[in-house]
């Protein structure tokens, strides 16, 4: 919940914005919890102009899964770690 109001602000303190999100040393992801509460998505998507996730390979389809790749209008795309700078031309575009 921390993050999804860190993320709030930078809205509402800029309007449009684009995410960048590094994945280190991510473990897992507890199915604990309500993953059915898409509110900071109905709320601000039409804010949001890009996410780039830089992670392992092996969490791309969690991460796709978790960030509704497909289902929102954000553009969302994955990239390993050593493309970071990948990650940060693409949101820059």
């Amino acid at each position: 919940m921390a993050a999804q109001t860190r993320a709030a602000d930078l809205i509402r303190q800029h309007g449009e914005v684009r995410f960048l999100v590094l994945i280190e040393n991510l473990t897992g992801i507890d199915k604990a919890g309500d993953w059915g509460d898409v509110s900071f998505q109905a709320e601000h998507d039409s804010s949001i102009e890009k996410f780039a996730i830089v992670g392992d390979k092996k969490w791309e389809d969690v991460v796709f899964l978790f960030t509704g790749k497909g289902v929102r209008r954000v553009p969302i795309e994955f990239f390993l770690p050593g493309d970071l700078a990948k990650a940060k031309a693409w949101l820059a575009a």
